[in-house]
């Protein structure tokens, strides 16, 4: 049996290519599938079976288009609806590829769609080999239960508890766990770094699986939970329809600074995607910030919305190739150019350029106590309850697709988060918003604590 794990860090998603005897099985695709047709053609296989566990909310899928590519059916579970054509997958249904069973378990939970696959290699084994859990069982945690326009959090809930402990709990503890998300992915609050686990890993360490009563799990499962970007709704529907094809995208317009310059001033977007250190030497005023080094896709969706119609400003075209692809990797498609000559061409046409200030933790530090300097914390609220800096205000990163924050435009504000990513990205947001004085802290909260400077813990007072 052939077995690969695809892990597209920048959304934090595992998509899964299983095949036996020449014959191919694709779980979960990301949007740009050419992955899976060259690795197909390399290992002499043709795929002729796609599962999605669930309808993503988090990105857009490619299995329409891996279908009209390769001729493969798609499976997915009866309750999802899908408008696109498919085979709907109830509890107990079994597919033979070769020497490979793939049985399908009903899951609802974390959607009422989902499924999760059992893999039997019975080329070594008649019992059950892995488990992919899609979006119900992750590694330390399990799927968010609040994305059903049906259904509650609290009735998603419910289903989720009997979901893990009357389908997946009775596999063994040597079956492995392959999810479709990992670390940093908003689909659950408290996932582990790695890649595979096992039935018996997560029995013993998983915070979930240790919640003895339903309404305890639902209690919890229902508290705190982080927020809902507005895309996520948008992503299944686009799912549930299947997205066009990515070559049917238009080429972009390559935009000259001064037409870039008119359609800024008519209220126009530009998306910067370079380094946080590069945009703060020098970036076209009133241009949002979003760098390509971190989740970058993500945290565009969520701040500009899939209606977002952005110039992009970046040092290459290969950036911007890979800056599209990243959008439309979560629907957002309405790129409507990039910058030509970037940067250095807006200034040689004599444009005016911004900068923005940075500041080191002990500089920050020394300014506390005998200025009006005003510190924002756009971490997240977890983050902020496990300690802060005295006095700071909290808004989270998330907060700002809403508003800005309310405070004073006149006085400084040192901006940080975690390690510098978010707050770059709230710092040329409050710059677009009008604030003059805004400042970066350069490290963040980590820069903070390894310079072991005081810290409290409270709960968040915002603004």
């Amino acid at each position: 049996m052939y077995f690969e794990q695809f892990y597209l860090g920048c959304l934090a998603h595992a998509s899964y290519m299983l095949a036996s005897e020449g014959e191919a099985v694709v779980v979960d695709p990301q949007r740009d599938v050419d992955i899976y047709l060259q690795t197909a053609v390399a290992n002499h296989l043709a795929i002729r079976h796609i599962f999605e566990t669930h309808l993503h909310a988090d990105f857009v899928s490619g299995h329409k288009e891996l279908a009209a590519r390769t001729g493969a059916r798609i499976y997915i579970g009866a309750e999802a609806e899908a408008a696109f054509p498919h085979v709907s997958v109830r509890d107990g249904f079994l597919l033979q590829v070769g020497r490979m069973s793939i049985t399908a378990l009903e899951t609802p939970g974390h959607t009422p769609e989902s499924i999760c696959l059992v893999i039997t290699d019975e080329g070594k084994s008649p019992a059950p080999w892995a488990i992919l859990t899609g979006d119900t069982l992750f590694l330390g945690d399990v799927g968010r239960p609040d994305l059903s326009k049906r259904y509650t959090p609290v009735q998603l809930a419910g289903m989720l508890y009997d979901s893990l402990h009357n389908k997946i709990l009775k596999l063994s503890d040597e079956v492995l766990v392959y999810p479709a998300h990992g670390a940093g992915s908003l689909c659950g609050r408290n996932m582990r770094a790695e890649r595979v686990s096992t039935i018996g890993t997560e029995r013993l360490t998983n915070y979930a699986l240790h919640i003895k009563t339903q309404e305890e799990f639902i209690r919890q499962l229902t508290s705190n939970l982080p927020a809902r970007p507005d895309y996520f709704s948008q992503d299944a529907e686009i799912n549930r329809a299947g997205a066009p094809a990515l070559s049917d995208l238009p080429a972009l317009p390559a935009i000259e600074p001064r037409t870039l310059h008119k359609m800024l001033a008519e209220g126009g977007l530009a998306l910067d995607v370079r380094l946080g250190d590069q945009f703060a030497a020098a970036h076209v005023p009133g241009s949002v910030n979003i760098a390509l080094s971190g989740q970058f896709a993500s945290w565009a969706g969520t701040l500009l919305g899939l209606s977002a119609r952005p110039v992009l400003i970046a040092e290459s075209d290969e950036k911007i190739a890979e800056a599209r692809m990243r959008l439309a990797r979560v629907g957002l498609e309405g790129v409507c150019g990039y910058l030509k000559g970037g940067i250095d061409a807006w200034r040689d046409a004599g444009l005016p350029v911004a900068t923005l200030a940075q500041i080191s933790v002990q500089e920050l530090n020394a300014k506390l106590s005998n200025s009006n300097l005003q510190v924002l914390d756009v971490r997240r609220e977890p983050e902020w309850e496990c300690g802060h800096i005295d006095g700071a205000i909290w808004w989270p990163l998330d907060h700002f697709k809403v508003s800005a924050p309310e405070i004073d435009h006149s006085a400084p504000i040192a901006v940080h988060c975690k390690s510098g990513y978010r707050s770059i990205i709230a710092c040329s947001l409050l710059q677009r918003a009008g604030f003059r004085n805004v400042i970066d802290v350069a490290g963040g909260f980590d820069a903070w604590q390894q310079a072991n400077l005081p810290v409290v813990t409270e709960k968040p007072v915002g603004v």
